[in-house]
C-alpha cells in the first residue's frame, strides 16, 4: 500500500486497529503523525492521543508493558485511542514480542499506528504480517503530484507547472518543499504561479548544473528536462553549456579506463557541437538537443 492508500484510510479514520508505517525519509513520518493528530479532537488529545518513541523511551526508562497498557485502556469520552510508537525498528526482540501477543488480540478501542524506518526484517515482518502495511516513500515521480495534494489541502492551486518549477527550484528534499509550499500558501492567493515560488524561494535553488549532469548520468529523462526548465529561466545557453562542460571535465579527470575515456570524449564531442549551434542560432533548441543526446548516450553505456 502507498502513501495515496494512507490518506485514504485516513479519510476514513483509520478504521483497523493497527497499523505499519513505513519509510525512509523522517519528514514522511512526522507528516504522518500531525495528520493522525487531526483524527482526534483538540480537547481530547491530552487521553486519546499518545506517542511514544522507542528511541528516547529507553533514555527515560518506559517500558513497553507501558504502553501495551495505554492501548489496553479504554479511552475517555467517546471516541478511540490513537496509540504511535515510533521507530519500531529499534524495538528489543523481546518487545517484539510482546506486541506480536497484543497483536493476537487488539483492542478494538485503540489504533496502533507504528512508524518503522526502513525496510522490515525478517523477525518483525513475521509478527507485523497482519497488519494493514503502508509504505509512506514517495518516488521523485510523483512528488508533483503529492505538492499538488498538499496545496489542495491548505485551499490553493498548484498548477503542473508550478509544481514541476517547485520542485526545480527546490530539489526532491519533501521537508523543504513543504516548508515552502507553506510559505507560498500564506500569500493568500488562490494559485500559486511560478513567480510567487521565485519570489519566496530566492536564493534557495538547490537544482543546478550539478543536479542536471546527475539526472543525465542516472538517464532520467523525466527528471533532467524538469531541472532543466527551472535553470532555462534563470541561465543563457550558453552559460548552462559552460557549467556542464565544467562538470563533465570533473568527472573525465576521474576515470582511467578507455571505455570510460571513450564515453566522456563522446559527451566533449556533442557539446562542441551544441556550442557551434547555440552561437550560430541563438536559441535554446541545441541546448535541449544536447540533452537529448546527452540521455541516449548515456543509455548507451
Amino acid at each position: 500500500m502507498s502513501y495515496r492508500n494512507f490518506l485514504e484510510e485516513l479519510k476514513k479514520g483509520l478504521p483497523a486497529t493497527a497499523y505499519v508505517l513505513v519509510a525512509s525519509d523522517p519528514f514522511l513520518h512526522t507528516e504522518a503523525k500531525l495528520l493522525i493528530k487531526t483524527l482526534v479532537p483538540e480537547e481530547e488529545r491530552d487521553f486519546n492521543l499518545q506517542t511514544f518513541d522507542v528511541i528516547s523511551d529507553k533514555e527515560s526508562d518506559i517500558s513497553f508493558d507501558r504502553i501495551i497498557d495505554v492501548l489496553n485502556t479504554v479511552p475517555f469520552f467517546s471516541g478511540r485511542k490513537f496509540v504511535v510508537i515510533e521507530n519500531v525498528q529499534k524495538l528489543l526482540k523481546k518487545d517484539l514480542k510482546k506486541l506480536g501477543q497484543y497483536l493476537l488480540a487488539p483492542s478494538e478501542s485503540s489504533v496502533l499506528v507504528l512508524l518503522h524506518a526502513g525496510a522490515l526484517k525478517k523477525e518483525a515482518k513475521e509478527i507485523l504480517a497482519g497488519l494493514k502495511h503502508i509504505t509512506l516513500d514517495i518516488s521523485g515521480r510523483d512528488i508533483p503530484a503529492w505538492l499538488k495534494a498538499k496545496a489542495e489541502s491548505r485551499g490553493v492551486e498548484l498548477s503542473d507547472d508550478s509544481a514541476d518549477y517547485l520542485l526545480g527550484t527546490i530539489g526532491p528534499d519533501l521537508g523543504l518543499l513543504s516548508s515552502e509550499l507553506d510559505k507560498c500558501a500564506l500569500m493568500g492567493k488562490p494559485q500559486i504561479k511560478k513567480e510567487d515560488i521565485a519570489e519566496i524561494s530566492e536564493g534557495k535553488r538547490a537544482f543546478s548544473a550539478f543536479a542536471l549532469v546527475d539526472a543525465l548520468r542516472a538517464r532520467d529523462k523525466e527528471e533532467t528536462f524538469r531541472i532543466y526548465r527551472v535553470l532555462r529561466d534563470t541561465e543563457e545557453p550558453y552559460s548552462l553549456l559552460g557549467a556542464l562542460n565544467w562538470q563533465y571535465g570533473r568527472f573525465f579527470a576521474e576515470k582511467n579506463t578507455p571505455a570510460e575515456r571513450n564515453y566522456f570524449n563522446r559527451v566533449f564531442g556533442l557539446m562542441s557541437e551544441a556550442d557551434v549551434d547555440i552561437k550560430s542560432s541563438g536559441s535554446a533548441y541545441p541546448m535541449e538537443l544536447l540533452l537529448l543526446r546527452l540521455l541516449r548516450l548515456s543509455k548507451q553505456r
